[in-house]
């Protein structure tokens, strides 16, 4: 049997068919996203595979992060449970986590209008060339440092 030691630089890019369980030492010092990416490195091929979590789980978050990985495989359910755990940042500031200064929304609780909101906006991008949507189209790449296409 062949055994593999790294670093997280496995997490993506890396298909190894036959590997069959992943030991993650240290798991409290990594996010969501980057357990599940390194959870995602067995189970490519035939075989049961598992992924063992090891660490300090002193902490209410490391603990609800590990609890995260046993309820969901998929990873846009897991991003979700992420941001509930640290909170969506601050889109068009600084901040790396917490609740974000909107005025008017909540990204947790106004999930569906987000969701019509987003393909209104897709509606506006694919269809840039009307007139009716020149004057917006121009507002939102002066204040907002966008590029649309």
């Amino acid at each position: 049997n062949d055994l593999l030691v790294a670093t997280t630089v496995i997490e993506v890019g890396v298909d190894v068919p036959n590997a069959t369980v992943i030991l993650i030492t240290g798991c409290e010092r990594f996010g969501l996203a980057q357990l599940h990416q390194l959870r995602g490195r067995v189970g490519r091929g035939a075989h049961q595979s598992y992924c063992l979590l090891m660490g300090n789980l002193r902490t209410k978050e490391a603990r609800s992060r590990v609890k995260a990985m046993l309820q969901y495989a998929d990873g846009f359910a897991l991003a979700e449970e992420d941001l509930k755990l640290r909170g969506p940042g601050d889109f068009f500031g600084v901040r790396q986590h917490g609740m974000p200064q909107f005025k008017a929304a909540d990204l947790l609780r106004d999930h569906r209008i987000m969701q019509l909101a987003q393909r209104d906006a897709r509606h506006i991008v694919h269809h840039k060339n009307r007139t009716e949507y020149q004057k917006l189209l121009s507002f939102v790449q002066q204040h907002y440092d966008v590029f649309l296409p």
